[in-house]
């Protein structure tokens, strides 16, 4: 079997265009993969066809061995362009033997991983919309909410907006009461003496972490939080290399780690992190803000993970049409996304409602712009 042909689609989803890509073999078997990067879109799709002769011709069930070309071939890095290759071979791979990627990778070890709500708070930066959204989104089945309740705040905060960000905090937990997990999003935005006093004011909300509460590439800054506050740290999303990862968790102060699948480079590399993490008694929770697709792609991969702790999920608070464009979506129910079954990943693409949806310069999330949480960027 042999790559023979490869095609991209950007679909302009309001707050993050989309990128996905087919890939074509001489036996007819087609693998789907995703370059989505959320502030940057033509980059990603280019870079996918400026690889191909790293993948052209090449047997796409050798999977690693098309991986390290790839990495080697563009100087020893990865980017969201290698994972979609990475990603729509592993899904060809699957078709192929007609099993599910999960059975690739040694069997599901949990038939359903936990998900958090994402995406949830699209309306004003208001106590009640927040308590009244959090209570719907509990009333489907969710255990666990995430939010950014700071506004457009960098760095530094100002006494009312600090107050208002709390305010925000504790309507959502009298909203949803004690046996709803919190996770409070931060979005790099703050200095470490803004994230310390904040996060030790978070404290009586009893949050299930606070999310890169500074700029997470410093890990120095990350670790001096984690240290000061009385509430876990998350972080990781921005990290690319398996050794960041590594000095993060040496610090012994932040024990949950948050690979993102497009940024690490695809589904081997996820297991990587995870098993570094596993070395250092950590957990992962990966993160995942890109389509439905990589969704399934992160609950396969998951359920074969023993220190899979929670994963995040965006998938029924997507635009409508979202379904049509994609299918074989993974079934969430109970606040739990039900691992699927389906060979390969599963998840096809629909080119014809695809087109419907062109890529849009507004389709950005401007995390410091007032009124970004709306994600809403096609209406601007």
């Amino acid at each position: 079997m042999k790559i023979v042909d490869v095609k991209t689609f950007v679909v302009g989803n309001p707050w993050k265009n989309w990128v996905f890509v087919k890939v074509y073999t001489d036996e007819g078997i087609v693998g789907l993969g995703e370059a989505t990067q959320g502030l940057q879109t033509k980059p990603a799709e280019v870079a996918v066809h400026e690889l191909k002769p790293l993948y052209m011709g090449q047997d796409p069930r050798q999977v690693v061995a098309i991986w390290d070309r790839m990495y080697k071939g563009i100087f020893l890095r990865h980017d969201s362009a290698v994972t979609a290759i990475e990603c729509a071979c592993w899904d060809i791979l699957g078709k192929s033997l007609g099993v599910p990627v999960w059975q690739l990778l040694g069997g599901k070890i949990r038939p359903r991983v936990r998900a958090y709500a994402n995406g949830w708070y699209q309306g004003p930066r208001d106590p009640v919309f927040f308590a009244e959204r959090a209570k719907e989104v509990v009333s489907l089945g969710y255990t666990a909410l995430k939010f950014d309740p700071f506004g457009s705040a960098y760095r530094f905060m100002d006494a009312a907006e600090e107050k208002l960000s709390l305010r925000i905090v504790a309507a959502v937990r009298e909203a949803v009461g004690e046996g709803v997990d919190l996770l409070i999003e931060a979005h790099d935005r703050l200095s470490v003496s803004t994230a310390i006093r904040i996060g030790r004011a978070l404290a009586e909300y009893r949050p299930m972490w606070i999310e890169t509460p500074v700029m997470s590439t410093d890990i120095e800054a990350t670790v001096e939080v984690a240290r000061q506050i009385p509430i876990p740290v998350a972080s990781g999303e921005r990290f690319a290399n398996k050794k960041d990862f590594a000095r993060l968790l040496q610090s012994g102060a932040v024990d949950i780690v948050q690979p993102e699948l497009l940024r690490v480079g695809g589904v081997m590399p996820l297991v990587k992190v995870a098993a570094l993490a596993e070395a250092f008694e950590a957990f992962v929770a990966p993160h995942n803000a890109q389509s439905p697709y990589t969704t399934v792609v992160n609950t396969m991969v998951g359920a074969t993970l023993p220190n899979l702790l929670i994963q995040e999920c965006f998938d029924d608070f997507l635009v409508p049409w979202s379904r049509e464009v994609l299918t074989g979506w993974a079934r969430i129910e109970g606040g739990y996304i039900e691992v699927p079954d389906a060979p390969g990943f599963g998840v096809e693409l629909n080119e014809e409602e695809a087109s419907k949806y062109p890529y849009a310069d507004r389709n950005f999330l401007r995390l410091f712009e007032p009124g970004w949480e709306r994600r809403r960027g096609d209406e601007r």
